[in-house]
């Protein structure tokens, strides 16, 4: 019950001084020259005047509001080491029952570091979920903060803005010791073959120093092993294998009595970029379809060109001056002798056996291409003839040796069932409808036996397009040389850009375009496995966790020889994935998150603005064993008011307020009524009274 006095005049105020003053100044001189009754008018007016202003007693009943505590709990990843998660859930039961004893206090439990989002696994957030928790709150009501944490979080604020005190209990024991080790410097692009240079340091809570054993693997395969100083920064020299993405690992032995061995590696993702590729191409003569090989092979900036045509054959006797034969002798020796292992592709488009080459360089070019290289025919009626380079020593690496017919008649070049699953032809502009939506060819060569895979197929279904291993090399041979019609536009064109590139990007061994290829990464805290293949059926992959765990994760067709699955996983980390007789790699979260930087509990984070709050940091020092509150050492909680202090050696204090909702309101008027009447009539009276006297 509140009881408070207020006016509700009759006129505004202003009315009211208006009329009052100039009564108020005729009694005042009544006063001051001491005519009779003059303080009987003076009471008269009072009376006048509380009559116009009208007061009024008020009851009012209000209920007092509670005060609102958040009480937040750390509950990331690094909160599972160890007694952690026994020690907070104790902690929390413990501090609850000690809330429950205060009736003022309204409590609102805030979990923080199990988000759905990856950021909220991968740094513990503890203050925005504390602004969260106060978002709807006036200051006035805000009695206080506890944490509960093991220390390490990442959003600490210079000052808290919420004026109350903030106490955090500490989980974890003092005098923890952990072994991390991390990159300094880690480049994110390297050239293929090419040395990249990085650095790493590994640090020691425990203040030891000396050396260490590293671990450096590459894409799951360890490539060198090194000792490292302890605190001091190494210097790391590593080879790019691949082009796309490589993941570069460094890691170090756990050591007994270590908190956590998940920070014992390091990750570093780079991505290999090739040097440009150095193709030759061969013209055997002047064509249609040349320039287009050639425009193609211009236009990749990833791609140096050596280009020859041979415009006359060495046989061709018309009496011309040696001098005016070529712009520039055709350099056969060092082209294909001393510098053909520079050439990533060599392309012999319509070309034919006129001892242009001397027969001994066919044997160089089959043993190049058996030693890694590559080599792409694009034949024309050559090949068919009697000069064929298929009746060279370059025979051994052909995948299909001419019959000797040219078929002259119009076709559709269609996709064979193993071309719709192959990365070099699948998904082709224009073949997903029958007859395809491109232009007809007029011309084909005609083979038999042929090796490979046959991924096109022209006139009469015969083999159009093949894709051939020889020992470590890669050989593609396309028998038609109508290819230039889809360039030029005829009848709509065709996808020719897409198809040339392709097969030349397979022969240089892109491994975007193999054929059994496995690969696997992280889209937030998801995974995504993707499994390339020519087989009909891929089955699941099969995963194993950064602890350890196994799990399966179904792969469905997404397209022709695509096989793809996806699973919401739970923890960072480094995940290996395996599919038939593949393997790879793939990390989920952020590299390197701030969570496993460093794990070690500690009150000295968030010290600074606990104390500039008023509150308080405590470990909780106890074994949490089966979340038993008795088991840790918790504070006693006492309410306190205004600016008494908000913390002892063993206990914490949480603000009340003096904020309250009101609930109704009692009204009585003073001067109201027949009381107020009477009182105006007899101080009116009075002055009548004595003035008549």
């Amino acid at each position: 019950m509140n009881w408070s006095i207020a006016s509700e005049p009759l006129f505004s105020w202003p009315i009211l001084v208006a009329m009052m003053i100039p009564l108020a100044l005729l009694a005042l001189a009544g006063v001051w020259f001491r005519q009779r009754g003059a303080w009987f008018r003076l009471a008269a007016l009072a009376a006048l005047a509380l009559a116009l202003i009208n007061p009024v007693l008020l009851d009012e009943q209000r209920e007092p509001l509670k005060s609102v505590v958040a009480l937040v709990v750390d509950r990331s990843q690094s909160q599972d080491i160890g007694e952690r998660t026994a020690q907070t859930d104790a902690a929390v039961q413990g501090i609850k029952e000690r809330l429950q004893r205060f009736p003022q206090f309204d409590v609102r439990e805030v979990e923080a570091g199990r988000g759905e989002a990856a950021d909220d696994r991968t740094e513990t957030r503890l203050f925005g979920a504390l602004d969260s928790a106060f978002r709807d709150v006036p200051p006035s009501r805000i009695g206080g903060a506890i944490m509960i944490t093991d220390g390490q979080v990442h959003d600490v604020p210079e000052r808290t803005e919420f004026g109350a005190p903030l106490h955090a209990l500490i989980t974890g024991h003092e005098g923890e010791m952990d072994r991390r080790i991390r990159f300094e410097r880690a480049p994110r692009f390297g050239i293929v073959g090419k040395p990249l240079d990085m650095s790493y340091r590994v640090i020691a809570t425990d203040g030891q120093s000396g050396p260490v054993n590293v671990r450096i693997s590459i894409n799951g395969n360890q490539v060198a092993a090194e000792q490292a100083v302890i605190g001091q920064e190494m210097p790391l020299q590593i080879t790019i294998p691949t082009a796309g993405r490589n993941i570069v690992e460094l890691a170090i032995d756990p050591v007994e009595g270590e908190l956590t061995d998940t920070n014992n590696r390091a990750i570093a993702m780079v991505d290999g970029i090739r040097e440009n590729l150095r193709v030759l191409l061969v013209s055997g003569e002047p064509h249609a379809g040349e320039r287009t090989w050639r425009n193609l092979l211009k236009s990749d900036a990833s791609v140096d060109l050596v280009h020859f045509t041979i415009l006359r054959p060495p046989e061709k006797q018309d009496g011309t001056p040696i001098n005016e034969l070529s712009l520039i002798a055709f350099p056969t020796r060092e082209l294909f002798v001393e510098k053909i292992n520079d050439f990533d592709l060599i392309i012999f488009d319509r070309y034919q056996h006129r001892d242009v080459l001397p027969i001994l360089y066919y044997d160089y070019i089959a043993e190049y291409v058996e030693q890694g290289g590559a080599l792409l025919v694009a034949a024309g009626p050559e090949y068919a003839s009697q000069s064929s380079i298929a009746r060279t020593p370059l025979m051994a690496a052909l995948p299909g040796l001419p019959t000797g017919d040219v078929m002259e008649k119009a076709f559709y070049p269609r996709l064979t069932d193993l071309g719709q699953r192959h990365p070099v032809t699948r998904g082709l502009d224009g073949s997903g409808q029958e007859p395809p939506h491109w232009s007809r060819w007029f011309r084909q060569i005609g083979i038999q036996n042929p090796e490979g895979e046959v991924v096109m197929k022209g006139a009469d279904d015969q083999p159009l397009l093949l894709l051939d291993r020889k020992g470590e090399g890669r050989v593609g041979m396309l028998l038609s040389d109508q290819g230039w019609l889809w360039a030029r536009g005829f009848e709509g064109g065709g996808p020719h850009v897409q198809l040339y590139r392709r097969m030349a990007h397979w022969l240089m061994k892109e491994p975007e375009l193999e054929e059994e290829r496995l690969t696997a990464d992280g889209r937030g805290m998801v995974l995504e496995v993707r499994r390339q293949t020519m087989s009909d059926q891929a089955g699941p992959a099969r995963v194993i966790t950064p602890s350890g765990q196994a799990m399966d994760i179904q792969l469905s067709q997404s397209e022709p020889g695509i096989f793809s699955g996806s699973a919401e996983v739970p923890e960072i980390g480094l995940y290996q994935v395996a599919n038939g007789d593949l393997a790879t790699l793939a990390h989920v979260g952020p590299i390197n998150a701030p969570e496993f930087t460093d794990v070690v509990s500690t009150a000295d984070v968030v010290s600074p603005v606990a104390d500039a709050s008023g509150g308080s940091v405590r470990r909780v020092q106890g074994t949490g064993l089966l979340g038993n509150a008795s088991s840790v050492s918790l504070p006693s909680v006492v309410p306190v008011r205004g600016t008494a202090d908000a913390s002892g050696r063993d206990w914490i204090g949480l603000r009340t307020t003096d904020d309250s909702v009101l609930k109704s309101v009692g009204r009585v008027p003073m001067f109201g009524g027949f009381l107020g009447l009477g009182l105006l009539l007899l101080a009116i009276g009075s002055m009548w009274y004595r003035e008549g006297r």
